[in-house]
């Protein structure tokens, strides 16, 4: 990450920063921004913790997203990318450990390290309902002794809750060609009460969160929009014309921007988003929560 990129912003930064008009960090200001404009659905809440990690309150129902428990520092920096020389994670957990196993289910998109590491599976209680990707991740976390791992389907359910897999893509085929980063996914929260929310997950734009758009109508999308690199290659995940993609696919949508400024390839700051969002007029329809911040759409 370039010296001169700016670190991870509280929300009274901000807000400063904009004189007040940042409603992606402020909780007062979500309400005029309510993607299901009938008013007839119950909100949903949603902490980012670090990275992709998120807590989803949804149908009085709690789920833990790809959970990434290691210490600041705790692994090296992914070779070959971007300030490599950097240990990851960039920053603390902002929340306890404690805080964050005492939920219903966990959703895991993938296996990757700063998706799923040691510390998260440790800490997790072993009968504690998992849902993984597919079937090859669920005996990989199966083997490290959880006794309640689901595979997540278009059709999967818990508690009554719709959580439909959907498709994604890790990269450019040219950068997969050369780096193969393996399958992803996103997942769809749907209840006829809530609000309709699809976590996109690792992926670049393409047919698959097109598909996700068209199929689910989401009230809010989770992005994860870090514009991780690899040097010489594409982006893995989105970036700033992703995100200009997206809001053009579901313009009545609230993009959520997480998977920033924690892990040592992910060039894209918070305030360089906020200022390309407004200076591409959807700033409106962008929240950018702080690691701990929690928002509701």
């Amino acid at each position: 990450m370039d010296s001169d990129e700016p670190t991870a912003l509280s929300r009274r930064q901000l807000l400063a920063a904009s004189g007040g008009a940042i409603a992606a960090t402020s909780l007062t200001t979500i309400s005029p921004l309510m993607a299901n404009t009938t008013m007839t659905k119950k909100p949903v809440q949603i902490t980012q913790v670090r990275n992709a990690t998120l807590v989803v309150e949804y149908a009085n129902t709690k789920f833990l997203i790809d959970p990434l428990f290691a210490a600041q520092g705790a692994f090296p920096g992914f070779a070959g990318s971007a300030s490599s020389q950097l240990a990851n994670p960039l920053v603390p957990l902002p929340i306890a450990q404690e805080q964050l196993i005492a939920v219903d289910a966990v959703i895991v998109t993938h296996l990757h390290e700063d998706h799923w590491d040691a510390a998260a599976s440790a800490a997790l209680p072993k009968d504690m309902p998992l849902f993984a990707q597919n079937e090859e991740d669920a005996d990989k976390i199966r083997n490290e002794g959880f006794t309640d791992v689901r595979v997540l389907t278009q059709q999967s359910q818990f508690n009554g809750i719709g959580l439909c897999k959907t498709g994604g893509q890790h990269g450019t085929d040219a950068t997969l060609d050369v780096i193969p980063l393996g399958e992803v996914c996103g997942v769809v929260f749907s209840h006829p009460q809530y609000a309709t929310l699809y976590i996109a997950g690792d992926t670049i734009w393409n047919d698959h969160v097109q598909t996700a758009i068209d199929s689910h109508q989401p009230d809010a999308i989770v992005l994860n929009i870090g514009n991780a690199v690899f040097m010489g290659y594409d982006p893995i995940i989105m970036g700033l014309e992703d995100a200009v993609a997206v809001h053009r696919a579901a313009p009545n949508a609230i993009l959520i921007a997480s998977h920033m400024e924690a892990i040592n390839h992910c060039i894209l700051s918070r305030q360089t988003l906020y200022d390309y969002a407004k200076a591409n007029g959807f700033d409106t329809r962008l929240l950018i929560p702080a690691d701990g911040e929690t928002v509701s759409v």
